[in-house]
């Protein structure tokens, strides 16, 4: 199988078809949700360079008034953001919700008569959202975005952090992915 199969394969996984879903059903706030996600995973590194550089000013006796000031900008970001990311995700998963509820209610309506109502994977199809909206089968796609982003943001903040440690020496974030992955398989 070649390389095409190998991005046939991952672009038909279910979560590259919800990331693309997400899009669709309102790319704005799909794109800010993207934005502070890599935001929020990239900062814990950012903070953790911005102390360095003022450790540094402290030790050097140069002044703190930059340093200082990226830490608390830097901190400051690293807490406003994950209050405004769930509220954001909250209204994209509602969005997302009923853009799909869109696309069943005209799969519903569209074709003339009730014939096509029968069809098994239709039936299927509107069971599942029910349930989904309702939460018997998992929380609301409002509330699940929360969790989604929670995990994401984690993997990019690992990235990152390995990314500095790699700045500082090259088996360092070799380490790093040993013990991460140690904790997830």
């Amino acid at each position: 199988m070649g390389e095409d199969g190998v991005l046939e394969r991952l672009g038909a996984r279910q979560e590259w078809t919800f990331f693309g879903v997400m899009a669709r059903a309102d790319r704005p706030l799909a794109t800010a949700w993207w934005a502070i996600l890599v935001l929020r995973g990239v900062l814990p590194a950012g903070f953790a360079i911005a102390m360095g550089a003022l450790v540094g000013a402290v030790d050097g006796g140069r002044s703190l008034a930059v340093p200082l000031a990226v830490v608390g900008v830097v901190f400051v970001l690293m807490q406003m953001l994950a209050p405004i990311h769930l509220a954001v995700g909250y209204n994209l998963g509602d969005r997302t919700s009923a853009w799909v509820y869109d696309l069943l209610t005209e799969a519903c309506v569209a074709p003339p008569g009730m014939g096509h109502l029968e069809d098994p994977e239709l039936s299927k199809d509107l069971q599942a959202a029910r349930e989904l909206d309702l939460g018997m089968t998992g929380p609301p796609l409002s509330i699940s975005m929360d969790f989604i982003a929670g995990s994401m943001v984690e993997m990019v903040a690992g990235v990152a952090s390995a990314a500095v440690l790699f700045a500082y020496a090259w088996w360092a974030p070799i380490l790093l992915a040993g013990a991460w992955l140690s904790t997830h398989w």
